[in-house]
């Protein structure tokens, strides 16, 4: 299925647009009118693609070529984010994610462009700006905003084709989601790249020894230093914004992961962990580490420092494999921060409810409070085709004690590749996780809605619970078979009837 055949609109809602204070930027939102004359303004991932005025059948608009050309005219030329927040500069980048995230809020609760400025300087946000991906619309990720979440999709030897891929990650924005990776491991895997980055208006990350793997023939006795790097230049050309590199396994930690009872459960961790076993030799992407910071801070991409030996059952949660490497990715964080590239930390994994606490407060002070990006965790290994709950429930709670973004788990995990359905469920799972984390730490703007829907189901305004929903077309099918089949108006609870509906009865007593 091709983009312009996916649907990215949403009921009774509207692209509208927000300027930015002190600027003429404006910010996209989605406005949601409701029954009761009253609308509310949403947080959108979907881009232009919602606004009926822009064509996007070519390709999106390049919201950041402007602002990217200025700066390389400049004096002291293009920088990261990074360096302008460390010199005192706001860039419009900067005033467009605060802007987002208040999702029309105001008031002294907001957040300020000047806020977003002074916690990427200190490593504690990243905001993921790519010069090769114009189309990319600026957001911030820290524990201070919304908790965002990523999907992964990509191809593999089994199966799925560039346009599958494509269709995934527009499926996922619909849905919510923040920010894409591409993990793909299959055929073709630059041109499904170059697909999904001209198509999508979220950040794209990658891991990048997937794809230096694969010009190996499959082999890891054949990679080399050389080879990812060259992958590395490839991918900041193409426009990737985060780079997933597991630059923190040492080969001092992998004896520690053979004693465990799953291993090795990450994929770049494996071919990591085997390369430095048979060329007996430390891990090239640590000793190679400010050459590879000096590449990404010429194209302001992001380090995802990833976590290759998170733990992939209970058994081996919070393990000395897995704090080690944390402790050496602390390391590396402020290698990066002085090199003026941003850093984001990832996380479990497997971990039980009464062990999670542990692992947010070992990365925030090994880590120095940069962002962490956590899959899961997930609490129980018995998940097996419902481990988008077994995930959400660990990620609740890690994001509430300050997770910047979960990695959404589908129904499939352990399983087999997701397809569009999963992805969607996998999406609005995780959204609703990162939403319940976002009340639980005040965020200003994130309890508006839930009020909203308070006010809806007791005036049985049932379009405006459908809508307010995370997922309007599934709660409308389920109320509407319900409906259907009973024959009644809807000035009762469907679940209870008009008898015994508790909103119906209260209503009618007297005062």
């Amino acid at each position: 299925m091709k983009k312009e055949e996916i649907d990215l609109t949403l009921p009774d809602s509207e692209k509208i647009y927000v300027t930015a204070p002190d600027s003429d930027v404006r910010v996209g939102m989605r406005k949601l009118s409701l029954q009761n004359g009253e609308s509310m303004i949403l947080y959108d991932t979907t881009g232009a693609y919602t606004d009926p005025d822009i064509d996007t059948s070519d390709g999106l608009p390049e919201i950041k070529k402007g602002w990217i050309e200025e700066r390389e005219k400049s004096a002291d030329g293009f920088r990261t984010q990074l360096w302008y927040a460390k010199h005192g500069i706001i860039t419009t980048e900067m005033r467009y994610a605060a802007t987002r995230e208040n999702q029309g809020a105001t008031g002294d609760n907001a957040i300020t462009a000047e806020q977003v400025r002074a916690d990427i300087a200190a490593g504690h946000a990243v905001l993921p700006s790519n010069r090769r991906h114009p189309e990319c619309e600026p957001m911030i990720i820290g524990s201070r905003y919304l908790v965002k979440i990523n999907a992964n999709i990509g191809n593999s030897a089994l199966g799925s084709d560039t346009d599958e891929e494509v269709q995934k990650a527009l499926w996922a924005v619909k849905w919510g989601a923040d920010t894409v990776m591409d993990l793909s491991t299959g055929k073709n895997i630059h041109a499904t790249r170059e697909a999904i980055l001209r198509a999508t208006p979220v950040p794209i990350g990658t891991v990048p020894l997937y794809q230096a793997l694969e010009k190996a023939g499959g082999k890891i006795e054949n990679l080399t230093w050389e080879l990812f790097y060259d992958t590395l230049v490839e991918q900041c050309e193409q426009g990737v914004d985060y780079f997933t590199i597991h630059a923190g396994l040492l080969r001092e930690h992998v004896d520690l992961a053979r004693r465990r009872t799953t291993g090795i459960v990450s994929r770049g961790g494996s071919i990591m962990a085997k390369w430095m076993s048979l060329n007996d030799s430390e891990n090239f992407a640590y000793t190679h580490f400010e050459e590879i910071c000096s590449l990404m801070k010429r194209y302001d991409v992001a380090f995802s420092l990833g976590d290759g030996l998170r733990p992939g059952s209970l058994a081996d949660a919070n393990d000395a494999a897995q704090f080690g490497e944390l402790d050496t990715l602390g390391r590396l964080q402020h290698i990066a921060l002085d090199n003026d590239v941003q850093t984001i930390i990832e996380g479990p994994g497997h971990v039980p409810m009464h062990m999670i606490k542990e692992n947010m407060t070992r990365q925030i002070e090994q880590c120095h409070g940069a962002p962490f990006y956590t899959l899961g965790p997930l609490v129980s290994d018995i998940g097996a085709g419902y481990d988008h709950i077994t995930s959400a429930i660990g990620g609740a709670m890690i994001a509430w004690m300050g997770t910047a973004m979960l990695c959404y788990v589908t129904t499939k995990e352990h399983l087999s590749l997701p397809d569009r359905d999963d992805v969607r469920e996998g999406v609005v799972t995780f959204k609703l996780a990162a939403h319940a984390a976002d009340i639980a730490k005040g965020h200003p703007a994130a309890i508006l809605r839930d009020n909203a829907m308070s006010r809806a189901r007791y005036d049985f305004r049932w379009r405006d619970q459908f809508n307010l929903s995370l997922d309007p077309e599934k709660a409308r099918r389920y109320h509407s078979e319900m409906i259907k089949s009973a024959g009644h108006d809807n000035e009762f609870c469907a679940m209870c009837g008009p008898d015994f509906c508790a909103m119906r009865i209260t209503k009618s007593i007297d005062k």
